[in-house]
């Protein structure tokens, strides 16, 4: 990298496409809120300050609920998210948020700030897409 490019951020690239829940909220609450704001993942909440957050993407209602034939009114999104979530910091440079991505088999990470708040996400498509074309003249 030269002296003169700027390094890019997390927080340069990172997307609103989420929805902060609670983990009680079922299935169906969580297809809803996903289609409502156009969202990409949701983000369970923390019930606490020594909680972490969860994570439940469309990919693991497919796989949990859709193709189980399970009934999604009666499952809590607690049931199916992931959790602890690996989060990236909005300072982090987009190259190492690829290389996290890659060493731990993530498509997507919320951006949490040292508040401990989620302030926005960040998958492949971000990283590409405004991380490295811009760098390189490419979808400016």
């Amino acid at each position: 990298m030269s002296t003169q490019e700027k390094t890019i951020t997390t927080r340069d690239i990172m997307h609103q496409q989420y929805c902060l829940v609670d983990g009680f909220a079922t299935v169906a609450d969580g297809i809803k809120l996903l289609c409502e704001h156009r969202a990409s993942v949701l983000i369970i909440r923390k019930r606490d300050d020594n909680d972490e957050y969860g994570i439940v993407l469309p990919s693991d209602i497919a796989k949990k609920v859709l193709a189980p034939n399970r009934a999604a009114e009666r499952i809590n999104l607690y049931e199916i998210m992931s959790k602890p979530v690996i989060g990236v910091r909005p300072e982090m440079n987009v190259r190492y948020c690829a290389r996290l991505f890659d060493q731990f088999g993530l498509a997507l990470a919320p951006v949490i700030d040292q508040q401990h708040q989620v302030v926005g996400v960040v998958d492949y498509s971000t990283l590409i897409l405004h991380g490295l074309a811009p760098q390189h003249g490419i979808c400016v």
